[in-house]
């Protein structure tokens, strides 16, 4: 456990929210520690504080500081995978903004904008209220928070995917209390916050994107606009090597813009490990072996890999666009083809291709059974069959030289490739939790060799996947370090969240 705050600290935070929404005994601390983590030692907070407004931040930021402490916020706390609830610093105070629920709706222009903890069921609810208009794009874990996902560059399933390219205006607690509105929120009245991103000068929005510059309060992001028809393809492709020539089959689809939406290539134990688990077919440790493999893809009817393609619009530009998408996939000759389509006025699938929250895939977590759960290495490729193909093998043979079931996915951008590997872990098993660490830290450098880093990590690896960002002597980390220097040089806001460390506190590296 972190050492207890003085009473007199969380008597002042009590004054500012009330002493129901301030946590700090021991029960409270094992709450918002990582429920995923690899070593349960690390990361404790010191307790957490639950405000429910921008002026309550503005006070706990100006208490935090006078008293020299650390804050870390959070939306939700549902970044399973990469930390969840927890600080990076152990000490630190949690600063919990899940009671944030405003929810402001132009109707007109598709946008919303939401305080943090705004969850994905909760902004689904308030559209479907509102006649379903338009569709948000939903994760795979969906009871977080739409601002903390797009924060943390999250991606969902339709043409709006990526989450952070549709953040427009951002509303900021900074570390001395001041609270600033980015792009033309910085006119007082604009109406045209949610409208235009950039405004005059630099653009501040993705500044606050993955950084500790300032605690964001308000977030405006785009809407897609529900579409008039829905069709695509569900493929299966029966060999590890069919995953290269799929990947130049989609890539120039993606690129000209036929295809809009994020399409996800996953591998057999993606679909599997959400509908079965580990001891339902071996007992052996180590690696899975090709014949278990093989026994659990018959019984499931499923490929090597999996993806499903996604066109959304106007009926007749579907039809037409359908048609170049079955010829490009037909030629790859898969081993199952499925198409599916909707139309407005339907009953609708309710599933990530159709923004519908959904939190299914968590199953995984329960693969190995025990205290289970995932951690992420997710580093960034091109578009390339050949560097995808070179990538798959080098990190498949890593899973089996550590012992642990290989569950991956390659998910498109418009001209790159996320590699998302998830490890499969079981707190309960010693033997496999000693694994864990020096697996994902051969991850990194293996990517690194390549010239491939992560897009988003683990608190445990942020120093260094940061370190692996190394042009001229690690100079875009001497920026943030000037910058962070600059509005927080005491560490008051997330010290060392994607490994920015303001100088005082640059001890705290791991």
């Amino acid at each position: 456990m972190a050492q207890p705050l003085p009473p007199a600290t969380i008597a002042a935070f009590a004054a500012i929210v009330g002493k129901d929404h301030v946590f700090f005994d021991d029960a409270d601390q094992l709450s918002y520690q990582d429920k995923f983590a690899i070593d349960d030692a690390l990361h404790h907070p010191a307790g957490a504080v639950a405000p429910a407004t921008v002026e309550q931040v503005q006070a706990i930021v100006r208490v935090s500081a006078e008293r020299g402490l650390s804050l870390w916020p959070i939306s939700r706390g549902k970044n399973l995978g990469y930390g969840g609830s927890a600080p990076l610093l152990a000490g630190s105070v949690v600063l919990d903004m899940s009671r944030m629920k405003k929810i402001d709706y132009d109707e007109a222009n598709g946008t919303v904008l939401l305080e943090p903890g705004v969850g994905f069921y909760d902004l689904y609810d308030f559209l479907k209220s509102r006649g379903m208009k338009h569709w948000l794009s939903v994760p795979g874990n969906s009871w977080g928070s739409v601002v903390g996902n797009a924060l943390d560059r999250g991606v969902g399933y339709t043409p709006y995917g990526e989450h952070a390219a549709r953040i427009c205006g951002i509303e900021a607690v900074m570390a001395d209390g001041l609270v600033v509105r980015t792009g033309m929120g910085a006119l007082d009245g604009a109406p045209t916050w949610q409208l235009y991103r950039f405004g005059f000068g630099p653009s501040w929005d993705q500044m606050f994107v993955q950084s500790n510059f300032g605690i964001v309060t308000k977030m405006g992001l785009w809407l897609m606009p529900a579409p008039e028809s829905l069709m695509g393809i569900d493929l299966e492709f029966d060999r590890p090597e069919d995953l290269g020539p799929l990947i130049d089959a989609i890539a120039p689809l993606r690129r000209e813009g036929l295809l809009q939406q994020s399409p996800t290539i996953g591998n057999w134990l993606r679909a599997a490990a959400v509908v079965t688990t580990r001891d339902q077919w071996t007992d052996k440790p180590g690696a899975l072996a090709d014949d278990v493999i093989a026994a659990i893809r018959k019984k499931f009817n499923v490929g090597w890999w999996g993806v499903s393609l996604r066109l959304y619009g106007r009926e007749s530009v579907n039809k037409a666009a359908y048609a170049v998408l079955e010829q490009a996939m037909g030629a790859l000759k898969p081993m199952a083809m499925r198409p599916t389509s909707w139309k407005a006025g339907e009953p609708m699938e309710a599933s990530g291709w159709t923004g519908t929250p959904l939190t299914m895939p968590m199953q995984n977590a329960n693969w190995h059974g025990g205290r289970g759960g995932h951690v992420g290495f997710s580093p960034i490729l091109p578009q390339s069959g050949a560097a995808a193909m070179a990538q798959f093998q080098r990190t498949y043979a890593r899973y089996k030289e550590f012992g642990m079931d290989y569950q991956a996915s390659f998910a498109f951008g418009e001209r790159h490739l996320i590699n998302v590997n998830a490890v499969l872990i079981n707190k309960d098993d010693p033997a496999l939790m000693g694994r864990v660490d020096p697996f994902l830290k051969q991850l990194i450098a293996d990517a690194k060799a390549q010239g491939y880093g992560e897009y988003r990590t683990h608190l445990d690896y942020m120093d260094a996947v940061a370190s692996t960002y190394d042009f001229n002597k690690g100079a875009l980390w001497q920026i943030n370090r000037k910058v962070k220097d600059a509005l927080d040089p005491n560490g008051v806001i997330a010290p060392g969240k994607s490994g920015i460390w303001p100088t005082r506190k640059a001890g705290g590296r791991a």
